[in-house]
């Protein structure tokens, strides 16, 4: 198995839920990156998702669209990215890291140089925003002879016909859009997302993971209850975004640790 498999089995061993921190490669700064890697880990990250920068982030919210924004300013693409991650498995070769993006760089690379780049680099799986399962079975099995795992986002609008598409070309975990609308949206719905989850379950053996919208510990805890991991982007962004870089990684630090609490409590009476 590779290393998402290893800590979604690990955490189930352990009776545990996963906690899936983003941020983007570049922001604020690129220097500061590889420390913000490591500080996810020091938070509690068992699964980190690295954001690649691209200048039409569609799925992404203000929040992200301008990290990438940043990051782009300051010449930060997927190579550069791909840098940054290689950097990181010098002192840390048990965290995984999924590279998430779009399309549009990994064309310009061309797949296969892609898949090269990114398992030198030390990447275990890779989440496209915008390559959908129909398009993106050659990707796929690109990634897997490799070890890489291909995820892919699933929403509250997918079909049954298209849960079971994604359930057959997926591996490591599936990612769970916990609302209609784009990152670090607030209309969260608790009740559907308890809904629709055990219909996933039917599909796949999957962990699944949820995330769009968590930006405190009550929910992070009350989402963990009802998947396997929960992913936090946006809020975490802003706590690096409103502070001097100096203290970026303190400000990072502190909420992963609020979010890691709330999703340790999972199942035990809701968090104030």
């Amino acid at each position: 198995m590779g290393r998402i498999a290893d800590t979604f089995a690990a955490l189930a061993q352990q009776g545990r839920k996963g906690l899936i921190p983003y941020i983007m490669a570049g922001d604020p700064s690129p220097t500061l990156t590889v420390d913000l890697l490591h500080a996810l880990v020091e938070g509690g990250a068992d699964v980190i998702e690295l954001g690649v920068p691209f200048s039409d982030p569609m799925a992404d919210g203000p929040v992200i669209q301008r990290a990438a924004e940043r990051a782009i300013a300051q010449g930060v693409g997927l190579r550069q990215t791909l840098a940054m991650v290689a950097e990181f498995r010098k002192t840390n070769d048990s965290t995984p890291v999924v590279l998430m993006g779009y399309a549009n760089p990994i064309e310009c690379m061309g797949q296969a140089a892609f898949v090269a780049a990114a398992k030198s680099a030390g990447a275990d799986g890779v989440l496209v925003v915008d390559y959908p399962p129909e398009e993106s079975d050659v990707f796929a099995q690109q990634l897997r002879a490799v070890d890489m795992d291909p995820i892919y986002l699933l929403a509250p609008t997918s079909t049954e016909e298209r849960i079971a598409a994604v359930a057959k070309v997926a591996s490591g975990y599936l990612y769970y859009v916990s609302l209609k609308g784009v990152t670090g949206a607030g209309h969260l719905d608790l009740h559907e997302v308890s809904q629709r989850i055990p219909q996933i379950r039917q599909r796949t053996g999957l962990p699944v993971g949820v995330g769009f919208g968590i930006r405190d510990a009550s929910t992070a805890q009350r989402l963990a209850g009802m998947a396997d991991a929960v992913v936090v982007g946006s809020r975490l962004i802003d706590a690096i975004t409103d502070v001097p870089q100096g203290d970026a990684k303190a400000a990072l630090l502190a909420v992963m640790k609020d979010i890691r609490a709330g999703v340790d409590h999972a199942g035990q009476p809701a968090m104030k």
